[in-house]
């Protein structure tokens, strides 16, 4: 089977360092990631939670696999909404990777996958496609009117 993976990537103008912030600071995170917190302590095999800040409900569910700050963050994810089995073999594994094109300009790339391996995964191939395009634009937004701030 040929494996179903996203890659994105998106030029930012700002430093390494604002990127990771907005990634990983709940300050910034719930006006990127469809208006959720993040819930962990940001360590190797720590549960990785996304609540709505409206209703505290859980929408997406994971853990950290790695974090090297501030230029690299892997983590798992699986809907727990969704009717799919919670069980590793359908969970997702998500890699941000943060890298300085200069003093104040940075790409992140971001691989979500692979989708040919667990349930559903072309329906949920679409979906994250879409959520991702949302993902990675809010986030360059975010730092780039950060940068404009200081």
């Amino acid at each position: 089977m040929t494996a179903l993976v996203i890659r994105k990537a998106i030029e930012v103008d700002a430093p390494v360092s604002i990127l990771w912030k907005i990634l990983t600071d709940n300050e910034f995170i719930p006006q990127y990631m469809f208006g959720c917190l993040a819930d962990s302590d940001w360590q190797p095999g720590s549960p990785l939670l996304w609540r709505g800040v409206a209703d505290g409900m859980l929408y997406v569910k994971g853990h950290i696999v790695a974090i090297e700050p501030p230029h690299r963050l892997v983590y798992t994810v699986i809907d727990p909404n969704s009717g799919i089995a919670d069980i590793p073999s359908n969970y997702l594994t998500m890699t941000c990777e943060l890298k300085e094109r200069n003093a104040h300009a940075s790409v992140l790339e971001i691989t979500q996958g692979d989708f040919s391996t667990v349930e559903d995964g072309e329906k949920r191939y679409r979906d994250s496609n879409d959520g991702d395009n949302s993902l990675l634009l809010g986030i360059k937004q975010l730092a780039e009117a950060r940068v404009q701030r200081r």
